[in-house]
């Protein structure tokens, strides 16, 4: 039996939903993808492995794939857990990528809209390329990675 593998979305726990999603339509031009989710009952405490779990958030379609590519998935459960300090070098996932045309302007608009610096702005021969970038943070913590290629 074959399966066909296609790439869906990435999920992000958000400790306010609304706000994280406001925040990514915002600075990344990121769109709501509906219905907005609202889930609880058996099949998510099933699904989730957690008692009494209650789900809410929206899909937000991620820029430059058009209508039917991938998505950020930002939800908030109930309960939740808090968030541990954000890290560059964290096991597991580790942070979400966007290709801008200037890497300072996107830095900047990303710290006025509620976002944290970690690094700064480098560039990094790779290759024939040079690819520029730095790293911050969502308003939750999260870890974006801003780059440019030349």
């Amino acid at each position: 039996m074959e399966f066909s593998p296609r790439y869906v979305h990435t999920n992000l726990i958000a400790n306010d939903w609304k706000r994280l999603s406001d925040f990514y339509q915002a600075v990344f031009e990121c769109v709501p993808v509906p219905p907005e989710r609202d889930l609880s009952g058996p099949a998510i405490e099933a699904a989730t492995n957690i008692e009494h779990a209650h789900i809410r958030g929206e899909h937000l379609r991620l820029p430059g794939w058009g209508k039917d590519g991938p998505t950020l998935e930002i939800f908030s459960y109930s309960p939740n857990l808090d968030h541990p300090i954000s890290e560059v070098n964290r096991p597991g996932f580790g942070h979400i990528a966007f290709s801008v045309t200037d890497v300072e302007l996107a830095k900047k608009r990303t710290l006025e809209s509620g976002g944290k610096p970690i690094g700064e702005v480098v560039r990094v021969p790779v290759g024939e390329k040079a690819v520029t970038f730095c790293y911050l943070t969502d308003p939750e913590g999260n870890i974006i990675e801003l780059q440019s290629w030349s």
